[in-house]
């Protein structure tokens, strides 16, 4: 089970940071990334990380202003937002994956807007 928590309302430039919580499942095996669907559009990945922490990678459009990581021992996944956006405004889905066994959290909404 994936359980996402931190989005909300937040005005341009600002930040917010999601955290996604994982059971059932031994969290430190998955590659783990976050995903985001806007209101009309297809949903996108954002940024993934490695099991390990080691490697990520980042959508252009985040590239610079979100940061990925994960904590193996508290079985969490983060996501910190900075400078953020309008076109940001987003329901926001973490994701596990070891083969082809895939986990995905049931969203967190995150709107930017003055």
């Amino acid at each position: 089970q994936l359980v996402e928590s931190g989005g909300g309302l937040v005005q341009p430039g600002g930040s917010l940071r999601l955290s996604c919580a994982a059971s059932g499942f031994t969290f430190s095996n998955y590659v783990m990334s976050w995903h985001r669907q806007a209101p009309g559009k297809e949903r996108e990945l954002v940024a993934s990380i490695t099991n390990t922490g080691r490697t990520t990678i980042y959508a252009d459009s985040v590239k610079g202003r979100f940061t990925i990581s994960r904590d193996n021992a508290k079985n969490t996944l983060y996501l910190q937002m900075g400078s953020l956006k309008p076109e940001d405004t987003a329901v926001y889905y973490c994701k596990a994956v070891n083969g082809f066994i895939i986990y995905w959290g049931q969203g967190t909404q995150v709107s930017v807007s003055s």
